[in-house]
């Protein structure tokens, strides 16, 4: 219960970093157009180095380190992923980024800062730490999101795999305190806003197959950019990456400019204000969903720390809004629903997480079987293009050598 009411502060205040961070980044945008070409670049370049040189199992999103300390014995291995001072460079280093303009959300990097809360209040009793790694990354999401239910159906499906009696009543009080916390805090909400569009059953129900594989693929697309980067590209490309990865990291950043540029939209930071106006019906640009999905990637790629929950619903949401024109009879709030919870299976392949948190982030009930569906749907159209979960394949860089082979099995992984 401690452990929950630190984690369900700890999200809060992140959030509001968060958010600060970027608009300062867009205030400094509005007022010098020409800003994002300096500071991007140079800003990922330094949260690269940074993470490298200081903390570097704080790249990336962190959900892969703490799935690797589930699985790891070695008492050091794990405090090396899970540790305090890496959670402190975390937090930092995101909101560093998040200033600078990269395309990152910050929950998965919550739930690695909830998950190390939990295990260095566990210390004294190695035996619970599993546990409390999943706990903690339970209380991580649903403190962020202001979804319980998803944080519950996350340490179950994406954690650990599997439900373990001995564990679900310490998930669920650590849930349970995180939550009320979140609530004293920030009061009650939900993430997106409510939203009251419905489908009926008859020939709007062609949104469900059409939105299922159309987002899947595209999410096992990304997922698959992202597997392959971190394992190595072959030939020249790869070892230039490898022997330069400061400069890959300027690189990257240089792009996401240049996809601003190109298409004239703000795919910087979390996407959160694009999602929400396609959930209102509002006008968006075409262009968003393809640069923003490529842009999460180059920031996923740069190796700087940085989280996929965020920009990967704002990219459903943007796919939701360009598959419109196809099925005009479809309300486009309807659509972006849908869209979002069969891109975030797509890419993370956990159909059951993605349908709770978008069901329980927009409040729409009359539309949770076909969030069902639809992320079943694009479950199997992502595993077409990319064979295992993007977090539990990067996991394995996490792991021992010895260790690797008995995690795959067990994920059910290939």
């Amino acid at each position: 219960m401690a452990g929950g009411l630190a984690v369900g502060g700890i999200a809060v205040a992140i959030a509001y970093l968060a958010d600060l961070a970027q608009h300062i980044f867009r205030t400094m945008h509005a007022a010098y157009w020409w800003s994002p070409l300096i500071v991007t670049p140079l800003g990922l370049g330094l949260a690269a180095w940074s993470t490298r040189r200081y903390a570097p199992n704080a790249a990336g999103s962190g959900i892969p380190q703490v799935i690797a300390a589930h699985q790891i014995d070695t008492q050091s291995i794990r405090q090396s992923l899970v540790s305090i001072p890496t959670a402190v460079f975390k937090v930092v280093l995101l909101m560093f980024g998040l200033l600078c303009g990269a395309s990152a959300g910050r929950e998965g990097p919550t739930i690695q800062v909830g998950a190390a809360t939990m295990f260095a209040l566990g210390r004294l009793e190695p035996h619970r730490q599993p546990g409390l790694l999943l706990a903690g990354s339970a209380a991580g999401v649903a403190a962020a999101f202001n979804a319980p239910l998803a944080g519950i159906i996350f340490g179950i499906e994406e954690m650990s795999r599997s439900f373990e009696i001995r564990t679900s009543g310490l998930i669920l009080g650590t849930v349970i305190a995180a939550g009320l916390t979140s609530l004293a805090l920030v009061g009650d909400y939900a993430y997106f806003g409510s939203t009251l569009a419905t489908l009926p059953i008859g020939r709007d129900w062609i949104a469900v197959p059409l939105a299922g594989v159309v987002c899947g693929l595209a999410g096992g697309v990304f997922s698959r950019i992202v597997i392959e980067v971190s394992r190595g590209l072959p030939g020249k490309v790869g070892a230039l990456i490898k022997r330069y990865p400061i400069a890959f990291a300027v690189l990257c950043g240089l792009l996401i400019v240049l996809c601003a540029m190109a298409g004239q939209v703000d795919i910087y930071g979390t996407g959160y204000e694009e999602a929400r106006a396609v959930l209102r019906g509002e006008q968006t640009s075409a262009a968003f969903a393809p640069l923003k999905l490529i842009t999460t990637a180059l920031t996923m790629v740069s190796g700087i720390p940085g989280g996929l929950f965020s920009p990967s619903l704002s990219v459903g949401a943007g796919i939701g809004r360009n598959i419109a024109p196809l099925i005009p009879h479809v309300p486009v709030a309807v659509l972006g629903v849908l869209c979002m919870a069969a891109y975030l299976t797509g890419v993370v392949q956990a159909p059951i997480t993605s349908f709770v948190i978008v069901s329980e982030m927009t409040e729409n009930h009359a539309l949770i079987v076909p969030i069902m569906l639809t992320a079943l749907i694009a479950n199997s159209a992502s595993k077409m293009i990319c064979p295992e979960s993007v977090y539990h394949a990067l996991s394995k860089k996490f792991l021992p050598t010895s260790q690797t082979p008995a995690i795959v099995n067990a994920a059910g992984t290939r």
